[in-house]
């Protein structure tokens, strides 16, 4: 090869690099859960997801997306965000970007799971099994990037909708323990959240009893939704049975599926970010607002 020709590429190299690094430290950046593809269904890397309106499912090649808050105002904390779809879609929009763009205003660095969907039609996945798989391995390869990404990797916690919260309850509970004779050594880290958000979350992958050691929660849902404010109910009972840290919030005639509050009339689901943002500073998670004098 010419040696002209040589430097150009060489000097290519490190033009992609460094544009890559500044996108992703300024806006997202999308990173595969595994180089290869998924374990066992390495085939399907390629197969490609579809997108519509909210929606985004036929994900065989999981993934996370990274929003970074502005340069600058990066506070150490990270949220990794389960969006809902009943395992059928994800509704990636206003349960995945609406949010991580929520937390980045307060300095809070948000990454957004692509995780694989057993109900949906002809599914090859397991509702037991690729959900958790893949959840455990989000936690972890965002662990594996905390010196890069200048997060504390005491301060990671997951949020879910819906049935990302289902998600975030499969791996939450446990001990999130990696195996430290893995050939990978991301899958030596641990896995487990440091504090969950569950907002509307479904009633599957709850404990029988929250262990002494879980991490502390903040749950939100509407009265009238007839499944997951049951959830929230049972999930606070479960938490004050263990004397373990609980916030939770019923918002009267709210129903299902209302995100983060934008799309609604009703004043107090507009405002339930705000009741966060309160819980996050109050476990010191984000530092609190001057106050006004």
């Amino acid at each position: 090869m010419p040696r002209g020709h040589s430097r150009f590429r060489m000097f290519m190299s490190i033009l992609v690099i460094s544009v890559s690094h500044l996108h992703a430290q300024t806006d997202s950046l999308v990173i595969p859960l595994w180089k290869k593809g998924a374990p066992g269904f390495e085939n399907k890397k390629n197969e490609p997801e579809e997108a519509k309106d909210y929606w985004v499912k036929n994900i065989n090649n999981p993934s996370i997306t990274v929003f970074f808050p502005a340069a600058g105002t990066a506070n150490g904390t990270a949220v990794l965000i389960c969006p809902g779809g009943g395992f059928r879609l994800l509704v990636f929009h206003s349960e995945g970007v609406d949010p991580a763009k929520f937390f980045n205003k307060l300095g809070i660095t948000a990454i957004v799971l692509k995780y694989r969907l057993p109900r949906e039609p002809n599914s090859p996945y397991s509702l037991d099994k690729q959900p958790q798989e893949d959840a455990y391995r989000a936690m972890r390869l965002v662990r594996s990037f905390a010196k890069e990404w200048k997060i504390d990797t005491g301060k990671l916690g997951m949020m879910g909708f819906s049935a990302g919260g289902e998600v975030v309850d499969c791996i939450a509970f446990g001990s999130g323990n990696g195996n430290p004779q893995a050939a990978d050594p991301i899958d030596r880290l641990n896995g487990r959240p440091d504090f969950i958000i569950q907002v509307y979350p479904g009633p599957l992958f709850i404990p029988d009893s929250v262990p002494a050691g879980a991490p502390p929660a903040f749950l939100v849902a509407g009265n009238d939704d007839a499944c997951c404010s049951v959830t929230v109910i049972s999930l606070l009972e479960k938490y004050r049975a263990s004397k373990v840290s609980v916030e939770a919030h019923i918002i009267a005639g709210a129903d299902h599926a209302f995100n983060m509050g934008y799309r609604s009339t009703m004043r107090s689901v507009k405002a339930w970010p705000d009741l966060l943002t309160n819980w996050l500073e109050d476990r010191k998670l984000v530092p609190p607002e001057p106050e006004i004098k």
